[in-house]
């Protein structure tokens, strides 16, 4: 109680804190407690459990009276603040990888086969010219049509002014009404009319109407002009055309890949899988399978290599990198010695920043062309300790897939340790399971030679003369149990027998 009648003479200044209070309408009276030296709340709940105060009067609130603009800015500020919260909370959120999440790896090839790269600052564009087919043929479809509708309006409009020009400069026109005159093209009248001959020349419609007479070489000679320059163009355009449209690219869009990656054990060993198949049935002639590792290294000699590209064995020194592909199947890859992922465990594969890219390459069966699919798989899409759900079941005279479970899987029993330390386990237990065998085999006592073994009464008796030494061979004596000498599988002991005085 004395605590409580003590009279405090000031509070601090980190204690004066704005307290709102709100009144009707919506206008809002803001109470700010004055430091002065005659206010008298201090509170102490948190150390004494109870309110101390003073007997001194509490001052006045300041009631400050706010506008409509500023009352609008604290609710678009108490608005965001829960926003911002939310953004900072999921900054801090833990990830997969540690408690800050780490941006997300740029993709060197989309998922779709996608490559991600554009060319810059490219000075010697010349080169595109000089293969323009295959210039028109990797343009977009909305540039290729532009250019086939242009090829065709431009010839015809070019070859429509040259005929009309002859046609001026010839008189036709000046004498359209006289029929004594012979004109270069029949019914030939204005650019309109010499523009149709132009198309009915280059596309050999020829209606009749308008012919071109025996009385105008320059007509002549323009005719086979245009007919050889219509046939190219022709055979240019209905080339780029027709192999735009039968591009293999479009086939890979029915060949599939997993949409993750597995590390489990296959046969004792660990084993990178993924599973590739074939929407269509169709097939892939000749089916050869690649993959690549691409990842930034640095030489021993200090050079930065980004997006390095080293080669992932997928059966090729065996063969299996040729495929059947009639159902889909399971591409692995062992990771041994060359393996880029020899020194790599689980929880190393969650702090590296890889790119497995995967390259399908065959020929179309109904075409005849190449065809390529291309998929990648990130660090976070390879699965530690799963494996590919089976998805072929024996139906009633044939093989029934299920493409549902093409990209299931399911958790294995997978040591978390990288290959390298799963091979070096193994070797050990291979030693000391040999030396255990071998050990125990030496163990056994092994019959004794009847030959070397002398009778009990040699040894002991000394009448018989001059008694050299006793070998045993093999098998313990008597003599060696009591003097504790000797050895075990063929171990020679010599035992210097008492001669009697």
């Amino acid at each position: 109680m004395a605590l409580e009648n003590t009279v405090f003479p000031s509070r601090p200044h980190s204690l004066s804190l704005p307290v709102e209070e709100k009144v009707e309408g919506e206008e809002v009276e803001v109470a700010t407690e004055v430091t002065t030296a005659s206010t008298g709340i201090f509170d102490l709940s948190e150390e004494l459990g109870h309110v101390v105060t003073t007997e001194t009067p509490l001052s006045p609130p300041v009631i400050v009276k706010r506008s409509f603009q500023s009352k609008q800015a604290e609710r678009e500020a108490n608005f965001n603040v829960p926003q911002l919260k939310k953004n900072h909370d999921k900054e801090k959120e833990r990830g997969r990888f540690g408690w800050a999440k780490r941006r997300k790896r740029q993709r060197y090839v989309e998922k779709n086969g996608r490559c991600n790269v554009q060319h810059g600052n490219m000075r010697e564009t010349y080169r595109y010219l000089t293969d323009i087919f295959t210039t028109l043929v990797d343009l977009n479809w909305r540039c290729s049509l532009f250019v086939f509708v242009m090829a065709y309006a431009v010839t015809w409009l070019f070859f429509g002014a040259i005929w009309y020009l002859i046609a001026y400069c010839r008189g036709d026109l000046d004498h359209l009404e006289d029929e004594t005159w012979t004109p270069c093209v029949n019914n030939v009248n204005g650019f309109i009319s010499a523009f149709l001959f132009s198309i009915e020349t280059e596309t050999t419609i020829g209606y009749g109407h308008r012919v071109i007479t025996d009385q105008c070489p320059v007509g002549t000679m323009l005719l086979l002009l245009q007919a050889i320059l219509g046939s190219m163009v022709n055979a240019f355009m209905v080339g780029c055309m027709f192999v735009k449209i039968s591009q293999p690219n479009k086939r890979a869009e029915t060949l599939v890949f997993s949409k993750h990656a597995v590390i489990s054990l296959r046969d004792d060993k660990m084993c990178l899988m993924f599973r590739v198949g074939d929407l269509r049935s169709s097939h892939i002639v000749g089916a050869n399978m690649r993959a690549k590792l691409i990842k930034s290294k640095q030489t021993q000699e200090g050079e930065f290599i980004p997006l390095d590209q080293t080669d992932i064995s997928v059966g090729f020194e065996t063969g299996d990198d040729r495929l059947f592909l009639v159902s889909p199947l399971v591409i692995s890859h062992e990771i041994d010695s060359h393996s880029p992922f020899w020194d790599m465990s689980q929880a190393q594969l969650q702090r590296e920043d890889f790119e497995i890219v995967v390259i399908l390459e065959g020929m179309v069966e109904a075409t005849g062309m190449t065809c390529q699919a291309r998929s990648s798989y990130l660090t976070e899409e390879v699965m530690w300790g799963h494996r590919f759900s089976p998805m072929m079941s024996l139906a009633e005279g044939f093989f029934d897939i299920d493409y549902g479970a093409f990209h299931h899987t399911f958790e294995v029993d997978t040591p978390n340790c990288s290959a390298r330390e799963l091979s070096l386990a193994a070797a050990r237990l291979d030693a000391h399971l040999y030396w255990s065998i071998s050990s125990r085999l030496d163990e056994e006592p092994t019959l004794t030679n009847p030959a070397a073994r002398q009778p009990d009464s040699q040894s002991t008796n000394g009448k018989g003369g001059g008694e050299g030494p006793t070998f045993i061979v093999g098998e313990m004596t008597d003599i060696q149990e009591q003097t504790g000498l000797g050895e075990l599988n063929g171990s020679v002991a010599t035992v210097q027998s008492e001669s009697e005085a």
